[in-house]
């Protein structure tokens, strides 16, 4: 299972975060890139306890967990209301430059990868409590959920 641990597939997202464009276009949803790229800055800095999140009320929080981040299934396109505080157009960092926004999320992925293992934030929204593995398999599958949005 792909991690953000392994420093193949952390360049390999740098790099595919590097290929995205303003006018990529989306393959589903309403986000548009600049949008997405936000949406993942407010996840980074949730799972860094960095910006608190209030849970969200799901039923079976591990099994969602389980088959999220253990079971090799793409994620559901656009059917997964994601925390109002990460939500572009709610509570969600709003865009200003692009480039900015593209930096800052390099940044934090470089510091996600880099932070010990219990400093991340104890507890997902949706996925309930989160171990260090957990966090790291959730990064990755949620930028390349996002990425694979727009193509890239």
């Amino acid at each position: 299972m792909a991690t953000l641990l392994d420093g193949a597939v952390k360049r390999h997202v740098e790099v595919r975060v590097r290929q995205l464009r303003p006018d990529s276009v989306r393959q589903w949803g309403r986000m548009t890139p600049h949008q997405a790229i936000c949406h993942l800055n407010d996840s980074f800095k949730l799972a860094l306890n960095e910006r608190p999140v209030a849970p969200i009320d799901w039923p079976l929080k591990a099994v969602v967990r389980f088959i999220a981040l253990d079971l090799p299934l793409p994620w559901a396109k656009g059917k997964i209301k994601t925390a109002p505080e990460a939500e572009q157009g709610g509570g969600g960092t709003p865009p200003v430059e692009f480039e900015l926004d593209r930096g800052e999320l390099l940044a934090l992925l470089e510091r996600f990868c880099s932070t010990a293992d219990n400093q991340y934030c104890p507890t997902h929204p949706i996925f309930g409590p989160m171990t260090a593995r957990h966090w790291r398999r959730w990064a990755y599958r949620h930028m390349d959920h996002h990425l694979r949005q727009f193509g890239v």
